[in-house]
């Protein structure tokens, strides 16, 4: 698998399991990122294509696909995705559970479980930015950001209004 490499200034936004929804809350908040990562269910319908692309004007994205990720324009998407950045090597698959533990990797991306999630388990980050689409489980609806230097890889839930 080939891994793109991204030097940038600016934080990566990332969102997951919009199912269809891209809430404005949600655009404000990726505003100002250099890069956004999509980890899979997009949503399933033709029409939610337009969610990658509506993303695609506030900075270049990245996407995995999801389960629920289905319609034609999907297949274009790949189910795993490993990229470098500011030197820091994060893997982005849609479900843990799909995460080969053996992968050489400072970080696992994912989504899936609509639960947000930003903790370091034997040197690793595990992040999650939770679900960002309609809510599902009486969960919040949140998405993350990641800041990465020479020194430090940190991730942060960012909550949308209710």
């Amino acid at each position: 698998m080939t891994t793109e490499c991204f030097d940038l200034d600016a934080p990566i936004g990332v969102i997951a399991d919009t199912h269809g929804t891209l809430r404005d809350e949600a655009l404000a908040l990726l505003e100002g990122c250099g890069l956004i990562l999509h980890l899979g269910d997009v949503g399933s319908r033709d029409r939610d294509a337009a969610i990658l692309e509506r993303l695609g004007e506030l900075a270049p994205v990245l996407a995995v696909r999801g389960n629920v990720d289905t319609a034609a324009w999907a297949e274009r998407l790949t189910w795993l995705l490993d990229l470098s950045f500011n030197g820091w090597r994060l893997h982005l698959v849609h479900d843990i559970a799909d995460f080969d533990a053996a992968t050489a990797c400072d970080a696992v991306l994912h989504g899936h479980s609509h639960k947000a999630r930003n903790e370091w388990r034997d040197g690793r980050l595990l992040f999650n930015p939770g679900g960002a689409g309609r809510r599902r489980f009486s969960l919040p609806l949140t998405l993350g950001k990641l800041w990465a230097d020479e020194r430090a890889l940190r991730g942060a839930i960012l909550h949308l209004p209710a």
